[in-house]
């Protein structure tokens, strides 16, 4: 512009230039920090870029951030979220606006990438990614242990030198990935798809030792916990130190504080089995002993008791008990007769002299039977003069053959025992042999 500014008439895109050429060419302007309140947010997904305002309390400021800068966000802007930007004033000419062309932004108070971590926790949490009634138990016996991890940083030496001392039966494999940078978390999610694939582990670890919350950042990609969600295999995460905390522990059915306490939940520890086995092997042995005594107490309780050790006597007790029995019947029969005869008639008394003559009919028949079953009777034969043999375990003998030379043989009488010894057994038709 040559005229003299106070005569000269410009035009409104002429006046838009220069204001666009004088702030865009200030160096105060050129690279500035500024700190406001997300509102009014678009963002465009075909184009990339991003168009919104920053306000504070007194004022409002025009920004935008292209795509270029956009893809570099760790967290994803929202209305209400107070940033803080970087970047440098702008003018768009055709409309004379001015605005920020932001190429950082940041959570003030609050770094992108915790900024992030929190976000997708909130996500995955709304969609039930961390509910205990999702995660599976994690298997008590091991056969094989698949670790996820970097295959020369110290978490795979102290996990193979844990799961070697507690449990030197159970397999390791190893799935080495990266750990940290760009391409570690697909390397993550490739190891859990393929111990998915071919199920040759029985429980996953993955993890690694401590860093930075950027170091660790592989492990709050949000594909890898979508992945880990989907594993049909118990998942343990061990990521970095107790007090690191990753969306991986979260969506994993089991979160150790460190590698090393990661291969500890893995699996047993084989001495611990052992001495626990010995014990119960103990214990065990104890109850059978005492068992055993018992029993044999009332064994030997059972085998004192006099039916046993003199089971004719026994017999003629009872034999005695219904003999007192009978008698007591029959008395008591005639006595209920001879009372009811007195109140009969005639006819009645006739009618009483069968029935009394039929009782009597059935009384010796009684007693007939009651005679028979007497001369049936075992010990009745001991009675005349015979014995009954039988060998050291209580086995009646019936024959020559169940007899050795020198055996002890019980003699039952019929008012005792004889223990004697076979010197010689003699046999129908055969000579004596000793």
């Amino acid at each position: 512009m040559q005229t003299d500014p106070k005569t000269a008439v410009f035009s409104v895109a002429q006046i838009n230039e220069y204001i666009k050429y004088l702030i865009e060419d200030s160096p105060v302007l050129d690279s500035v920090y500024i700190v406001g309140e997300i509102s009014n947010l678009t963002a465009y997904h075909t184009s990339g870029h991003m168009y919104f305002s920053l306000k504070d309390e007194t004022g409002v400021l025009r920004a935008v951030m292209f795509k270029s800068s956009a893809m570099r966000l760790k967290f994803r802007p929202e209305n209400g979220m107070r940033v803080i930007v970087h970047g440098r004033i702008t003018v768009y000419a055709p409309s004379g606006q001015y605005q920020i062309s932001c190429d950082s932004m940041e959570p003030d108070g609050f770094g992108a990438l915790s900024a992030a971590f929190e976000q997708l926790k909130t996500k995955l949490s709304a969609e039930g990614l961390f509910d205990e009634s999702r995660k599976k138990p994690i298997p008590a016996f091991p056969s094989a242990v698949g670790v996820i991890t970097s295959p020369t940083g110290a978490a795979v030496r102290d996990i193979i030198n844990i799961l070697s001392r507690r449990s030197p039966m159970t397999k390791m494999v190893l799935f080495p990935t990266l750990v940290q940078g760009d391409g570690a978390p697909k390397q993550l999610s490739s190891g859990i798809r393929y111990f998915n694939k071919y199920q040759s582990v029985d429980v996953i670890i993955i993890g690694r030792g401590g860093g930075s919350l950027e170091e660790l950042w592989a492990f709050n990609d949000e594909t890898l916990a979508r992945t880990i969600a989907d594993s049909d295999i118990p998942v343990i995460s061990a990521v970095g130190h107790e007090t690191d905390f990753t969306i991986c522990d979260f969506v994993s059915d089991l979160r150790a504080p460190t590698p090393s306490a990661a291969a500890e939940l893995a699996v047993p520890d084989c001495t611990e089995l052992s001495q626990k086995l010995r014990l119960y092997r103990d214990t065990l042995d104890t109850h059978i002993h005492a068992k055993l005594k018992t029993e044999r107490l009332a064994l030997r309780s059972l085998s004192e008791k006099r039916v046993l050790q003199a089971p004719d006597s026994f017999l003629q007790n009872r034999r005695m008990d219904i003999d007192a029995l009978t008698t007591r019947l029959v008395l008591s029969a005639e006595r209920r007769i001879r009372d009811a005869h007195t109140a009969l008639d005639p006819a009645a008394a006739a009618l009483h002299h069968a029935m009394n003559a039929h009782i009597t009919a059935d009384r010796s028949t009684f007693l007939s039977l009651t005679g028979k079953l007497e001369a049936l009777n075992p010990l009745s034969v001991l009675t005349r003069g015979y014995s009954a043999v039988f060998d050291e375990d209580g086995k009646a003998i019936r024959s020559t053959r169940d007899v050795a030379v020198g055996d002890t043989l019980h003699l039952h009488l019929s008012d005792g025992i004889i223990d004697a010894h076979a010197d010689k057994i003699h046999t129908k038709g055969e000579s004596d042999h000793d």
